[in-house]
């Protein structure tokens, strides 16, 4: 069985709503994005979401956002999700302030 071919990598930008400030989202998010190959940002918001932008092939982004959302969802009212092309600005992933 042959390895898949590597996907191009996109751009996610995810805002999640609820009571997502306060309570670890941006630590807990940048944890969980050490286990992935992602790279981007988690940064709160002045309405009270969280954005989370990160590039990566889109499977992995799949991964990356449903373990984010598994981890928080006790938190998480919803969320939305817009795909863009990729940047590559980031070599890792942080917590942007």
């Amino acid at each position: 069985m042959s390895e898949p071919a590597n996907q191009p990598a996109v751009r996610r930008d995810v805002r999640f709503r609820g009571r997502v400030q306060g309570v670890g989202c941006r630590v807990t998010t940048r944890e969980i994005a050490a286990r992935f190959r992602v790279a981007g940002f988690v940064q709160n918001l002045a309405d009270g979401q969280v954005l989370v932008s990160a590039e990566g092939e889109p499977d992995e982004l799949d991964r990356f956002v449903a373990a984010v959302v598994a981890e928080m969802e006790r938190y998480v009212a919803g969320y939305d999700v817009e795909q863009r092309p990729s940047t590559g600005e980031f070599n890792d992933f942080h917590v942007r302030r």
